[in-house]
């Protein structure tokens, strides 16, 4: 495991983020593995369907990513995805496991960003 991972870890979010999450999902994901996301029901074909209708209602969406970290058969990702500017942002990471080049499972765990900011450091 390696940059390849990361790549596609980083690869699979920017293609969900575009709209085509299917594509997504099809290139980058064995569809037998499982997500932990807790509002949605178990297995990727739940979360597919989620990420789907996000996408309805929020086409412009954004993601910028800030940090990957990889290590055995995970890839953590560091992100900012804007759903509407200025107004629902999240800082977000996600945890991929990888076998045999395809995700297998997957955790997300994420803050909405407010408007005012007390930390002068910021959210990155």
């Amino acid at each position: 495991m390696g940059q390849a991972e990361k790549e596609i870890a980083v690869r699979f979010l920017q293609t969900v983020v575009s709209g085509q999450i299917e594509e997504a999902y099809s290139r980058y994901v064995d569809m037998k593995g499982k997500h932990h996301n807790v509002h949605f029901a178990a297995g990727f074909p739940a979360l597919k369907k989620g990420m789907e209708e996000n996408h309805l209602l929020f086409p412009g969406k954004t993601l910028t990513v800030h940090k990957v970290i990889g290590e055995g058969e995970l890839v953590s990702v560091f992100g900012h995805v804007v759903m509407k500017p200025h107004e629902l942002e999240f800082m977000l990471a996600h945890i991929f496991r990888f076998a045999d080049g395809k995700i297998v499972e997957m955790w997300d765990c994420g803050q909405q960003i407010p408007a005012e900011i007390v930390n002068t450091d910021g959210a990155f």
